[in-house]
């Protein structure tokens, strides 16, 4: 700044009225700027030149776009009068008199601090220090002011102070560096040090011109941290302030311009350089923000070294007392009661890994989503490969089953705390985004842990970034960007340069084949672990089984538990009473928990059955225990049975809920109820058409057999009109289709497996033998002819009372025998009790109507299975009575004696 310098003084200072200000900023060694009291705003402010008395001046920068014109380096001492002065004066009460005001309307008067002028004299002190040289050109003697400062320009000249000292002043000129050629090493050279400087100006309440000290280097700083309001420029060059601009930069200038501080230099973005500003009387960035004149900004927060959360804490409490910025401000939560914001609460469910269903300590259920944060998903190219594959996020997802895995074993069964930070509106479906409903997302804590926090510091979800203006995050945002970038620099997880995690989990929930193989396994494990994913009802659960790496559908054993409503081919079956009860009992006791199970044998669909236990708790006895389930008949052979008909009789007695209108049978009705359950003796006419190694066959009925024809002559008329594109179909497991046999027809069949396009593994429905075929012999099945209009006519059956024989030599004489007697050939049949996979079934040669299943145990092919059923007990003793006979006489089996007698457990054989 150049310094101003004035004519002589021509009128008694007694004339000009005295006035009084606050020292603003000193300019140079004779110019200041007092600015009045704040009323409502920025006080008004005003230059003034001290009279009489000339400094150097002050080094200016060459004007910007103009490249002839220089920088102007300080003149001697021109620095240290500004010094001088900005000591003394800065933020001083002053009182002044204006004698001389110019055509141009520059002020020239003389300068007291203090109230009045009883205090120093600023003019004479500079001269006095030999830091002004006085104006004596049209001095008058009558002036004893002027006399006066001639007198001190004499003893400073005599004394050698300042500028009268010997060897000029060469060495008060500063080096100014106005630009640093690469800003970021020019800041991590400092080590975030504090340095000493002084703010030379102040642009916006954030953004200010810092001299650092000792080296001059002149930098513009932004508070690390925090924006202001700015004035934005126009496109004819005026400024226009936006709300509060103007009294932030005041706040900012009152307290910093031209003070002695300390920065600490932060970082350097984008050439952009950060900081924090250190004064004795406090942190103007937390000062800023705590009366309304700035927001938190994310992107430079991270760098902020004096902790972020005093600066949250300083916005929220500015945004609770609506000043400023925020006057028109509403929170996030503000529409909710207090004991909605925070509450502790149990969790039942992980959904995903940001997710969470709780129970409240009203018994009510509600979802929480974990603030700001994003759980695994898949990007790019990934989201459209195998989009034929079923898609299973927890599986397929990388690093969602580890993420869920993680809540899971936390959290599941735990009380935690939950803190409401924000309500998402529910969105519509956009292009390309689904609809969401209204979410409720939350700090959820467990032990002081911020559960947000530990799954984004091990690598397994991300933040979510947010428009500056969006309040709606988490109330501990920047310590979830201080976790993902600490993830981030170890490479945990998502951010792992390592390859992908893979979790090649098989379904076998529904697959009868997969699961007739895998049921022999089980069954030899005894207890194994499981953890329960779902739970459709009271008494059907998924698990997934770690161990195996699959997921299989559990039904309980021992118990009939009531019927949640579902959707059937006919209708919505109706829920039975007390199925909801059941099913939320099943779900609080061990959805997502770590169980163990018995499996004991699997049903037609491909179910396994068997037994639950949760930390010691059977979930079979505890569900008829609770009045929720009854015990059904097959509980009779298991180790739990007495434990059942226990709690089950002392439910009945208090006629809790099931048995709520229970009424005690008379005996006579027990009698009859005995009567119906004699055997039943209902044949009825089959053709059978296969028969496999396991001595299962399957048969067609003979009433339905002209319906087939005739859906057989019209398919074969239609492939003649319209033959399929050979190559054309794409085979995938589980599909109908048309498959072309040895014999050049085609029938209807089902795809079981892929190996390759040569080798396809297909069942054909309607006769029950199986063949691999190239997919050259395969068609698509025209809907006139799907299982709608026709079902599968092949049925599946087993010989009941029979036990097969282990040996494969034996077992191959007892098929070639069934084979050799009534395949493709007409029977009678009747269904005496299922099973597992099938029904187990009596059947009669068509002309004899002798009993085949007998026939083979006569011939010593095969042994007896007893059945335990009172109303089978005439037949099974019919059964080994022959059984008997076939013994004596030593026939194929037993031609070496009782076989079993030592080695029955070792190949399975059961008397």
């Amino acid at each position: 700044m150049a310094s101003v310098s004035a004519p002589a003084q021509t009128a008694p200072a007694q004339t000009a009225p005295l006035q009084r200000g606050i020292v603003k900023m000193v300019l140079s060694g004779c110019a200041i700027i007092v600015r009045g009291q704040p009323r409502g705003g920025p006080p008004p402010e005003r230059q003034i030149n001290l009279s009489n008395i000339r400094t150097g001046a002050m080094a200016r920068r060459a004007a910007q776009g103009q490249p002839d014109t220089k920088d102007t380096p300080d003149e001697p001492w021109a620095f240290q009068a500004r010094e001088f002065l900005r000591k003394k004066l800065i933020g001083k009460e002053v009182c002044f008199t204006v004698e001389i005001k110019t055509s141009l309307g520059r002020e020239y008067g003389m300068v007291y601090l203090g109230k009045d002028t009883s205090g120093e004299n600023i003019a004479e002190s500079l001269v006095n220090e030999g830091l002004a040289t006085v104006r004596r050109e049209g001095i008058r003697g009558n002036n004893p002011e002027q006399a006066r400062l001639c007198e001190l320009e004499d003893q400073s000249k005599a004394s050698k102070k300042g500028m009268w000292s010997e060897g000029g002043g060469t060495h008060t000129i500063r080096d100014i560096k106005y630009t640093i050629e690469n800003p970021r090493n020019f800041v991590d050279s400092l080590h975030q040090k504090p340095i000493n400087a002084i703010i030379e100006h102040v642009r916006d309440g954030s953004v200010v011109r810092a001299l650092l000290l000792p080296d001059y280097y002149l930098v513009t700083v932004m508070l690390s941290g925090i924006k202001c309001p700015t004035f934005k420029r126009e496109a004819d060059g005026t400024e226009t302030p936006e709300p509060f601009a103007a009294e932030a930069k005041f706040f900012t200038e009152s307290r910093l311009l031209q003070r002695d501080v300390q920065i600490i230099l932060e970082s350097c973005p984008n050439q952009v350089i950060l900081g924090t500003i250190l004064h004795p009387n406090g942190n103007i960035t937390e000062l800023l923000l705590k009366e309304g004149f700035a927001r938190c900004v994310d992107w430079s927060m991270a760098v902020y070294t004096q902790g972020a959360e005093k600066l949250r804490a300083a916005e929220r409490s500015a945004k609770e007392r609506k000043v400023r910025i925020w006057k028109d401000y509403v929170a996030p939560t503000a529409n909710l009661d207090q004991k909605d914001r925070q509450f502790v609460a149990k969790v039942m469910q992980v959904i995903n890994a940001d997710a969470m269903v709780v129970k409240l300590n009203s018994g009510e259920y509600k979802t929480i989503h974990l603030s700001s944060i994003r759980p695994p998903r898949i990007e790019g190219e990934e989201k459209n490969k195998d989009k034929d594959k079923r898609f299973r996020p927890l599986y397929d997802i990388p690093y969602m089953f580890e993420a869920r895995e993680f809540l899971r074993k936390k959290l599941i069964g735990k009380k935690v705390n939950v803190t409401v930070d924000y309500i998402r509106a529910a969105t519509g479906p956009g292009e390309g985004t689904p609809a969401f409903a209204e979410r409720t997302c939350a700090t959820v804590t467990i032990g002081g842990i911020n559960i947000a926090e530990a799954l984004v510091s091990k690598g397994l979800a991300t933040v979510i970034r947010y428009r500056q203006d969006d309040d709606q995050r988490s109330s501990h945002y920047d310590e979830l960007l201080a976790a993902e970038a600490r993830a981030i620099k170890n490479g945990k997880g998502l951010h792992s340069k390592k390859e992908v995690p893979i979790h090649r989990v098989a379904d076998i929930s529904g697959e009868t084949q997969k699961a007739k193989q895998f049921l022999p396994f089980l069954q030899r494990a005894g207890r194994s672990e499981a953890v329960v994913e779902y739970v459709f009802s009271g008494s059907r659960l998924k698990l997934y089984m770690p161990k195996e790496t699959c997921l299989i559908t559990f039904l309980l054993a021992g118990i009939e538990c009531p019927r949640s409503s579902r959707n059937l081919p006919g209708g919505i079956q109706v829920a039975e009473p007390f199925s909801d009860e059941a099913m939320l009992f099943t779900k609080e006791l061990v959805l997502q928990r770590e169980v163990e199970v018995e499996v004991e044998s699997m049903d037609k669909a491909g179910n396994f059955i068997g037994w639950l236990h949760i930390e010691g708790v059977n979930l079979s006895v505890a569900l008829v225990e609770n009045a929720l389930s009854k015990v059904h008949f097959t509980a009779e052979r298991s180790a739990y049975y007495k434990t059942l008909v226990t709690a089950e009789e002392a439910c009945r007695q208090r006629k809790e809920k099931i048995w709520a209108n229970y009424e005690e049978k008379p005996v006579e009705e027990v009698v009859h109820l005995s009567e119906e359950k004699e055997r039943v003796a209902n044949y009825r006419p089959v053709y059978v058409t296969e028969i496999a190694d396991t001595l299962h066959f399957y048969a067609q009925d003979v009433e339905t057999g002209g319906q087939l024809e005739s859906l057989m002559e019209t398919m074969r008329a239609e492939i003649a009109a319209h033959p399929p594109v050979e190559g054309s179909y794409s085979a995938r497991r589980g599909d109908y289709c048309l498959a072309k046999f040895a014999d050049g027809e085609w029938y209807r069949a089902r795809v079981e497996k892929v190996e390759s396009p040569a080798k396809v593994h297909v069942f054909y429905i309607d006769y029950g033998n199986r063949e691999v075929v190239s997919s050259t012999r395969l068609a698509a099945m025209p809907p006139a002819f799907s299982t709608r209009t026709l079902p599968a006519q092949a049925t599946e059956y087993t010989f009941a009372f029979i036990q097969v024989p282990q040996d494969e030599d034996a077992r191959a004489d007892v098929v070639d025998c069934v084979v050799r007697d009534i395949q493709n050939s007409q029977c009678m049949l009747n269904v005496e009790y299922s099973g597992a996979t099938c029904p187990h079934v009596t059947l009669l040669f068509g002309d004899t109507k002798e009993d085949v299943g007998l026939g083979l145990v006569k011939e010593g092919l095969v042994m007896v299975d007893v059945r335990k059923e009172k109303h089978l007990q005439k037949m099974v003793t019919e059964y080994l009575n022959s059984q008997e006979s076939a013994k004596s006489a030593r026939l194929n089996i037993w031609r070496y004696g009782d076989f079993r007698a030592d080695d029955a457990d070792e190949f399975g054989y059961s008397r």
